[in-house]
């Protein structure tokens, strides 16, 4: 009876959820189909839909020497956020669910909270301490305060894969011999390498997507891409932003798919 139930009723009663699930995902994606158009645009303004189409929005960003040197500049923070915020999150990860000890649900707050603080604290803060310590404006301060907001992510995307890990496989190991930073580099990391992966794509993309920090702490040859975006829609309006943007959506089109194909391969 309990079974006929679960089997019959869900049907209507969830029509709701099916519901406010589709608005939240056409909200989230329309925007991208309105971007997209204004990008090939010819118009000197936002126009949608675009009456005649070009490429002089991608020309422009390609052939600005502002637009590139900011787009270097989030590529290199980018690229070095994802270098240390993945190892240290891994630690982090690997410490809070192996260590027994009534310290460590407090321990994993106080990594997970610049998740849950707003942003424009953590950049207030950050500008605070840097312009006392020199760090403004400078692609190690960027490297620094993305590290910290990409570690909540990356915490949390390998604990889960550690959760599901079978921890006999490491204790055999060093139970042969090893040491354990040896068994967790010969067995553990091989075993959760897919969560490593994706924990890495996303410290990757928070990097490139992070603009409130950048605002505080980074201007002229050191300003990100999105801070330069940021400023340029706010002093004028520019398509070039559309072409940028259209451009970031392909970006991370390319790391989810390429993600996907990586996680559908049998494991070895």
């Amino acid at each position: 009876m309990h079974g006929t139930f679960e089997i019959g009723v869900p049907v209507w009663r969830r029509l709701w959820l099916h519901a406010v699930g589709i608005g939240v995902i056409l909200f989230l994606i329309v925007p991208v189909f309105i971007i997209i158009p204004m990008s090939f645009s010819s118009s000197q303004y936002f126009e949608f839909p675009p009456k005649d189409f070009s490429l002089r929005w991608y020309e422009s960003y390609f052939h600005s020497v502002e637009w590139m040197e900011a787009t270097w500049v989030s590529l290199r923070v980018a690229f070095f956020t994802m270098l240390l915020a993945t190892p240290l999150g891994i630690a982090a990860a690997y410490g809070l669910t192996f260590t027994r000890h009534r310290a460590v649900p407090m321990l994993r707050a106080t990594v997970v909270a610049p998740m849950i603080i707003p942003v424009i604290i953590v950049a207030i803060g950050v500008f605070y301490l840097y312009a006392r310590i020199g760090l403004v404006n400078t692609i190690f301060g960027l490297v620094l305060a993305h590290t910290v907001l990409a570690i909540p992510f990356v915490v949390i995307i390998v604990t889960a894969g550690l959760r599901r890990f079978d921890t006999a496989l490491e204790n055999a190991a060093m139970s042969l011999g090893a040491n354990r930073f040896l068994a967790f580099v010969t067995v553990t990391l091989p075993s959760i390498r897919r969560s490593v992966f994706a924990a890495a794509l996303i410290a990757l993309i928070t990097s490139l997507d992070e603009v409130v920090v950048a605002l505080f702490i980074s201007l002229g040859e050191k300003a990100t891409l999105t801070r330069r975006m940021f400023a340029s829609l706010r002093d004028q309006v520019d398509p070039t932003i559309a072409a940028i943007s259209t451009l970031l959506i392909c970006v991370s089109l390319v790391v989810v798919v390429f993600y996907s194909v990586q996680a559908s391969r049998p494991k070895k």
